[in-house]
Order: C-alpha cells, then sequence, then structure tokens
C-alpha cells in the first residue's frame, strides 16, 4: 500500500512540476515578443522540442500578415478571403456614413480624392470666386479627416466575437478608417495567445485590443448603451444561433451586425427540424434553398431583436459558396416592431411541380386618421392541393419576404470597390456579385429555376442558342408585361413578379415547340396534368434585347467556380492544436465521388477483386476454387488488418473450369 501512494504521489508531483515549468515559460517572456512557436504550442513541457508538423506558417492576406499552426488548418481558410474583402468593404461605406454625419471624412488607400472647386465665369465675380477658393484652404474650414491605422476618437468601435488567428481584426486596423477600437475576442486562450503575437507582428497594438472571453458573455456585459459596439461581426464554426440573442443587445442603434452561416445543410432543407431548434423555421428542399436560407437567418435575426423591442434592417445580403453572410443594421422603436409580423411569411411549396406561394403572419393597413393598423392576414392563398398539378403542399417558414438588400447603399460600396480595384484581391468578384444584386428584383422574395420547370413536363430546356439559354423565357415574361430578373444565389434562376399560371403557360408554349411524348407520361404525374391542360396565354420567344442583363453583356464574374480543389469549411478544431494526419486525407480522398462508379474494363475490375480476401474461403465455405473473383491466398498480418468483409459474388469475365479442374473449398 505505501509503494501505491508514493507512485501516486510522484506521479502527482511531477504533472505539477511539469504545468509550472510551462507556465514559466510563458510568463518569462514579454507579451508582443513572444514566438509564435512557443505561444501557440503552449502546451509543450520544458526541454522538449516542437515536432516539425505543429510549426507555423506565415500568410499575407490584404494588409496583414498573420502567423497560424499550419497542424491546425481551421485557423485559416483560403476560400473565405472573399467574405473578408466583402466585409472591409461595407464597414468601410458604413464608417463613411456614420463618420460623414459628425463632419468627419475617411481615406482609404488608393482612392481618388475629389476636389471641389468653386468656379465663376463671370468677371465680376472673380475676386469672389478666389476668396472661395481661399477660404476652402483654410485649416479653420477645413474637414476633419482620418486615415488607416490611426485611431479616430469619435469612430468606430468593433468586436469580432470569434477571432481566432485575428486575421480579420488586424485586417479591419490596417485597411478600414475611421476606427476607435478593435476587440479580437476568442475563448481559446491559445488562440488569444495567437492573436497577440499577429497584433505585435503587424503593429496594430494601438487598435487592436485581444481578449478572452465566451463570445455570448462579453456581448451580454455591452448592454449599456454607452457599452455597445458600433460593429459587430461573428463568423463562427457552423450556426450562429448561440450568440444571436446577446448580439442584437450589445450592438449600438443603428450599429451594423455581420452574420456568416455555414451550415448550409441545415438551411437549405436537409433536417428542417434542426433548422426550427435554430431560428425558429422550417426549412424545405427547393431550387431556391439558398435564398430561403438567407430570409430564414434574417427572420431568425429579427425575431430575437423583437423580444427587446428592436427590429433589423437588412443592408447586403449574399449567398457564396458553402456559406451564408448578412449585413444588417438594428435600430430601436415599438412602433416600428409591430410591423415585423407583417415582413414574415409561411411558404407552401407543391411537392409535385414546385409552385410555391407565400402566406404572411401579419397585415399592416392604413387607418381613416392616417395611422397604421396591424391585424392577422388572411389565407392561405390557394387550395389544399396544387390548381396546377393536383399534389400536395409543404409547409415551410417563417421567412422574411421584405427586400433583403439596400440598394442605395450596394451601389455605394459597389462605385467604392470599381473605382479601386487594386484594394482587394477578390474585387473582380465583388464587383460582379454586386452587380447582379442591383439587378434583382428587390420586392420579389424566392425564384425558380430553369432546370426545374423543365424538368417537371419532362421536355428540354429553353435554349434559343447554346451560350444563352436565360434569354427565352426572360423575354417571354418582358413581351407578357411581367418584371424579371436573375438572382445571385442561383445563375440558372428566374426571379418574376409573374403568377404561376403564367409561367406555366409559357411551358406549354415552348412544349409545342418541342413536343413531349405523352405515351409515356403516367396520368396522375404532375407533367400529364400540367401538359393536358391548353395554355391561355400565348408566349411569344422573341428574344428582347433588356433580356440580357447588364452584367452579363460586360462578362463580369457573376458566379464564382470552384477555388481550389477539396474547398469548403474547415474541420473543427482538434484539442491542443494536433494535426489530423494521414489517415484523415486518405479517407477523404476514398470518399471523393464515392457515389460514382468507376469507369474501369473487366480486367481492371478482376485485378482489383483480387486484392480482397475472400470471406467464405476463410470460413471454408467457398465453392468456387479458382474461378472466385477474390483471394484464397493466406492473408498477411497487413492484408489482415485492412481486409473488407465481402461475400463471394460470380467471377465477372473469367473462363468456365475445364474437366480437370477440381472445384471445392480450400482448392487453389
Amino acid at each position: 500500500m505505501s509503494h501505491v501512494r508514493a507512485v501516486l504521489w510522484l506521479s502527482l508531483t511531477l504533472r505539477s512540476a511539469r504545468g509550472l515549468c510551462r507556465v514559466r515559460s510563458m510568463e518569462g517572456q514579454p507579451q508582443g515578443s513572444a514566438s509564435p512557436t512557443a505561444m501557440v504550442n503552449s502546451t509543450v513541457s520544458c526541454g522538449e522540442k516542437l515536432p516539425p508538423e505543429i510549426q507555423e506558417t506565415t500568410v499575407t492576406e490584404g494588409a496583414a500578415k498573420i502567423a497560424f499552426p499550419s497542424a491546425n488548418e481551421v485557423f485559416y481558410n483560403p476560400v473565405q478571403e472573399f467574405n473578408r474583402d466583402l466585409t472591409c468593404a461595407v464597414i468601410t461605406e458604413f464608417a463613411r456614413i456614420q463618420l460623414g454625419a459628425k463632419g468627419i471624412q475617411i481615406k482609404v488607400p488608393g482612392e481618388k480624392e475629389v476636389q471641389k472647386v468653386v468656379v465663376d465665369l463671370s468677371e465680376q465675380e472673380e475676386d469672389k470666386t478666389e476668396l472661395k477658393e481661399g477660404a476652402d484652404l483654410a485649416p479653420e474650414n477645413q474637414p476633419r479627416t482620418t486615415t488607416v491605422g490611426e485611431i479616430c476618437e469619435e469612430g468606430l468601435r468593433v468586436l469580432e466575437g470569434l477571432a481566432a488567428s485575428g486575421l480579420r481584426s488586424i485586417r479591419f486596423a490596417r485597411e478600414v478608417p475611421g476606427l476607435r477600437l478593435v476587440v479580437a475576442n476568442d475563448a481559446s486562450a491559445r488562440a488569444v495567445d495567437l492573436i497577440r503575437h499577429n497584433v505585435q507582428l503587424n503593429e496594430v497594438a494601438h487598435l487592436v485590443q485581444p481578449n478572452q472571453a465566451d463570445a455570448r458573455m462579453l456581448m451580454y456585459q455591452h448592454q449599456r448603451v454607452s457599452d455597445r459596439f458600433e460593429v459587430i461581426d461573428l463568423d463562427p464554426y457552423g450556426s450562429p444561433a448561440p450568440f444571436l440573442d446577446a448580439a442584437v443587445q450589445a450592438v449600438s442603434e443603428g450599429g451594423l451586425l455581420c452574420v456568416t452561416c455555414t451550415d448550409m445543410a441545415v438551411l437549405a432543407g436537409n433536417s428542417g427540424e434542426t433548422c426550427y431548434s435554430k431560428y425558429g423555421a422550417m426549412a424545405l428542399k427547393s431550387r431556391a434553398c439558398h435564398e430561403m436560407a438567407l430570409r430564414i437567418v434574417l427572420h431568425s435575426l429579427d425575431l430575437r431583436a423583437n423580444c427587446y423591442q428592436r427590429f433589423v434592417v437588412p443592408l447586403l445580403s449574399i449567398s457564396a459558396d458553402f456559406y451564408v453572410r448578412v449585413f444588417v443594421r438594428v435600430f430601436t422603436g415599438q412602433a416600428k416592431v409591430k410591423a415585423s409580423a407583417s415582413k414574415q411569411a409561411l411558404v407552401f411549396q407543391c411537392v409535385g411541380c414546385g409552385t410555391f406561394h407565400l402566406q404572411r403572419l401579419g397585415k399592416a393597413s392604413g387607418a381613416s386618421d392616417g395611422r397604421v393598423k396591424f391585424s392577422a392576414a388572411c389565407g392561405p392563398p390557394m387550395a389544399p392541393e396544387c390548381e396546377h398539378c393536383g399534389q400536395r403542399h409543404q409547409l415551410g417558414g417563417p421567412l422574411w419576404v421584405e427586400p433583403i438588400h439596400d440598394l442605395d447603399f450596394v451601389s455605394r460600396v459597389l462605385g467604392a470597390v470599381s473605382t479601386n480595384p487594386s484594394r482587394f484581391h477578390t474585387s473582380e468578384r465583388i464587383q460582379g456579385v454586386l452587380s447582379v444584386i442591383t439587378e434583382e428584383l428587390p420586392d420579389v422574395p424566392l425564384y425558380y429555376t430553369l432546370d426545374q420547370l423543365s424538368s417537371t413536363i419532362h421536355c428540354n430546356t429553353p435554349s434559343l442558342l447554346q451560350l444563352r439559354p436565360p434569354l427565352v423565357p426572360r423575354s417571354a415574361l418582358l413581351h407578357a408585361g411581367f418584371r424579371v430578373s436573375l438572382s445571385h444565389a442561383c445563375k440558372n434562376a428566374v426571379k418574376t413578379d409573374a403568377p404561376a399560371s403564367a409561367l406555366w403557360d409559357i411551358m406549354r408554349c415552348w412544349e409545342k415547340e418541342c413536343p413531349v411524348k405523352r405515351e409515356r407520361l403516367s396520368e396522375t404525374s404532375p407533367a400529364f396534368r400540367i401538359l393536358s391542360v391548353e395554355p391561355r396565354l400565348k408566349a411569344n420567344f422573341t428574344v428582347r434585347d433588356d433580356a440580357n442583363p447588364s452584367s452579363r453583356q460586360r462578362g463580369l464574374k457573376r458566379f464564382q467556380a470552384n477555388p481550389e480543389a477539396n474547398w469548403g469549411p474547415r474541420p473543427r478544431a482538434r484539442p491542443g492544436g494536433k494535426p489530423e494526419g494521414k489517415a484523415m486525407e486518405d479517407r477523404r480522398r476514398l470518399l471523393q465521388n464515392k457515389r460514382k462508379e468507376l469507369a474501369e474494363d473487366p480486367a481492371q475490375r478482376a485485378a482489383r477483386l483480387k486484392t480482397f480476401p475472400c470471406k467464405r474461403f476463410k470460413e471454408g465455405t467457398c465453392q468456387r476454387g479458382n474461378q472466385c473473383c477474390y483471394s484464397h491466398s493466406p492473408p498477411t498480418s497487413k492484408a489482415t488488418a485492412e481486409a473488407v468483409s465481402t461475400d463471394c459474388p460470380q467471377a465477372p469475365n473469367l473462363n468456365p473450369p475445364g474437366p480437370e479442374v477440381t472445384t471445392g473449398p480450400g482448392v487453389d
């Protein structure tokens, strides 16, 4: 017993001494001059050398240089550069508006200064003109200016709730003018240590303040009006739902809230009940799932803000790559909050043809005395069965059905990026996406797609030329007197104010030019029921000039191709920043395109199957002998460990056994 106690005492003593040694090694270094290796790998005990696979890597993005642990790829995702560039552009224009109201002008590197000179061509007013020009040059009459990298006492206070390496906060400090303070917060002590090092590396310690705390608690501690942030940026791994309640309380009056959601599988309808638990809305599987995801996030933000007599006003809502990103302003007003119910709607979507109808939750109407009267809406807007195909409806939502963009603000951001394209590495894509957004119909929620309409009635996709398939239905809708536009969320989208009956009439007219074999259609199918009705609207498929949007004519990069191999959201941070290892890479490579049949000839397939041991031979029950497609060789220890349990089907391309061949268990 005494021996066991001595062993326990010795192990505890060594563990405590090792922890004390680690603490001293961290405390013995200055806060700003700590080496990145020692800071990131703070769990390594004294005297140990760092393994080469968890050394640091330096990455330059924009005006920032970031050191991050290469073993933990979650700290940096190059695909998100578009997200960060767009955020810097949006916050810059927001700062221009906010500080402009205070008489402060911001100077952005690369922007040309606009000089306004008072000119009077009359000779009598020459002296007055000179006086005015001289007055403009007087120091006391010059407007106050602020530049990038300096502290603006009346500027914006920015919070990045989940900063990781601090890249986004450092880019704000080095690229966005008019800032007073940037708080780079993270709950991980290792991440905060890395932020401190990167702040010193980029010489922005006067602007960026590293902070270690739970993002929710930090925002709850800034609920007071004087403590609120003008800008809050949330870019979590997965869903931001746990942080939204605190965020709508910690942002200032009229402040900017930037939220990223990467849980697109939930928002796109793969798990409606999970979407309801996180965002308070049921998501449906739809071709318009990306815009529906944006509207669900806006609904969730407005719903949480309403609890505190606040409401949101969307500035910009983007669906890109594997995430959605929304920029909203938050205001306070009890009267405005009453109108929030009329901004939300349920969506009824037919399971057969995909036709959808919207039913608002509330109704706002003008009273005789000029006041606005709010009441419950009446519905539903359709019969229990779809009027076009006779199928039932699915119920989704609620979701935001008001405009998801402020077109004036979007135009300001687009103009600033277009006049200074060298500011961002992804300026070309930002210009293309924002140009498509300015062309969208702001008052038309959701959209249809060409492939959806065509596949429903089993006809070819409408196309006049191979290079411009969207122009035919767009022209037909324009000829019929309806409005139509594209959507930045889908390149084949048809966003229109035309009723579904007009859309199906146009598709019926197109089917007459490209007939479908009716005998192959089931009488209960949506295609048969839709095509059995004669169109009441005679479609005109002549291509109109205004059917081709300006962004398409100019050849802007509207829809991004896959930016790199194996792109997408990075995996979660591993404990201690450990590398994923070769096993995870091999697993990803194995599962890539697993649902696609490999194109191989029978000989290659037979050779590949011979690498697997036969399970029945191992049990002594295989009756195929050397005609078995699997191996009957004695397995090695390595092969046994990697063996896959397989049955023994007929060999694919082998000659039948001759009369001299004996078959049976154990025969090679």
